[in-house]
């Protein structure tokens, strides 16, 4: 049985009130267009509560873009707590996204902690996994990739995985630069992920889904989508425009059909 292919929109750090209405009311106007896929949007912590109301009864679904590490609420100034993104409505939360790794000092174990955490609030977490340039250049990229993908399963177990998580393999190197991994270079490190979690349970693998999240465009969705092991797209930049992001759903509905 095939996966259900996921488009999620990462709106980073942009939006407005007036932005965020025109770019929802954009988006639910193409849904019909792509049927069969689940559709996400992860807007700045401060729109969920506005975005939950734009959505309405529409069939989008609410995602953050970060949690804190902490099981309850507490002294812990300028953090979300898991609790506080699902009463406002999301069902997703993104994990370890490169640019917290990056930008922001998160470490393998800080990023499995905010996965058992979002799992144990009833928040399916999607797990952000990629390589830098050097590493991938240094034929590292199924070491860091396994390194990221281990912390996490040998925390919270492999059977938190499955419809209980989601992959998403990002390259950092393919973010903003302008380049893009092939769709062989994205199914090939698709299929190695699918393949360390096989090794540990050969019976979830096939449930969970694993999105790619480089730099999809319009114009190489439909391509990037075609791998086997391919369920989908993180979406940055191209999420902020409704046209461009009903295009991408568009080409993972041409797959799912």
């Amino acid at each position: 049985m095939k996966r259900q292919y996921l488009v999620a929109g990462n709106w980073k750090m942009n939006g407005s009130l007036e932005a965020n209405r025109t770019l929802v009311a954009g988006i639910a106007a193409g849904l019909e267009a792509c049927a069969q896929v689940e559709v996400l949007v992860c807007p700045a912590a401060v729109h969920i509560g506005q975005v939950r109301e734009l959505i309405g009864s529409t069939r989008i679904r609410l995602g953050g873009q970060n949690l804190a590490d902490q099981e309850k609420a507490g002294a812990f100034t300028g953090e979300t707590h898991g609790a506080m993104l699902k009463e406002l409505g999301c069902s997703y939360v993104l994990v370890g996204h490169s640019e917290r790794r990056a930008l922001y000092g998160e470490t393998d174990a800080i990023v499995a902690a905010k996965f058992k955490v979002a799992q144990a609030l009833g928040l399916v977490p999607v797990l952000c996994l990629g390589e830098t340039l050097e590493e991938r250049d240094g034929n590292r990229t199924e070491a860091v990739l396994g390194r990221q993908l281990g912390a996490v399963i040998d925390a919270a177990g492999v059977a938190a995985f499955g419809a209980k998580a989601v992959i998403a393999y990002e390259p950092v190197w393919a973010i903003g630069t302008g380049r893009t991994a092939t769709a062989a270079q994205a199914q090939a490190a698709h299929a190695f992920l699918r393949g360390q979690l096989a090794n540990r349970d050969a019976t979830i693998t096939g449930s969970t889904r694993i999105l790619y999240g480089g730099s999809v465009k319009p114009d190489n969705a439909l391509e990037l989508f075609a791998g086997a092991d391919v369920d989908g797209g993180l979406i940055g930049g191209a999420s902020l425009k409704s046209s461009d992001f009903l295009a991408i759903c568009a080409g993972a509905q041409a797959q799912q059909a």
